[in-house]
């Protein structure tokens, strides 16, 4: 594991009950972007990937609320669950420690969304996101929600990313 969720919070600004990222499982790098010096700039990170997890279970707040008596995980969170661990490919971009910077994202976009299976608790997910495409401080990524293997939903997002 790269960072389990006391490292998540020192990355991320989210808090519970809007954190979906419990760990980060791994980076993936292309064999170009391993041979360059760090820190990496955005765009040396396109075909990279990184691969997190969350526990789905009844602690899950929304949960509560969407539905009483038959939990299932909203779309949205789950978009939002992807856009979080799209953020974790600029580990690479830090040219200070984690707890030295300040890092903003916000969602620009959503594409090509599809929920193929309902997310019910007790699950266990693997968050994949693809960074695809960069434009200035815009970022596009690929990203899928798997458990057990299986692919239960996916989407495009956008975001713009700054790190301080």
């Amino acid at each position: 594991m790269l960072m389990d969720k006391n490292q998540v919070m020192k990355y991320l600004p989210h808090r519970d009950p809007f954190l979906f990222i419990d760990s980060v499982k791994e980076i993936v790098m292309t064999e170009e972007s391993k041979s360059l010096p760090r820190p990496l700039i955005p765009s040396q990170l396109i075909g990279c990937k990184s691969i997190c997890s969350f526990k789905v279970d009844e602690s899950v707040k929304v949960l509560e609320g969407h539905f009483p008596g038959n939990p299932i995980l909203p779309g949205v969170v789950q978009i939002e669950m992807m856009a979080q661990a799209a953020s974790f490919l600029c580990l690479n971009c830090l040219e200070k420690p984690i707890e030295e910077t300040k890092i903003t994202v916000a969602l620009i976009s959503v594409d090509s969304a599809r929920f193929r299976k309902p997310i019910v608790p007790p699950m266990n997910l693997e968050i994949h996101a693809t960074l695809t495409k960069v434009r200035g401080p815009f970022q596009m990524y690929d990203c899928e929600i798997y458990s057990e293997g299986e692919l239960i939903s996916q989407c495009s997002v956008m975001a713009s990313l700054k790190i301080e």
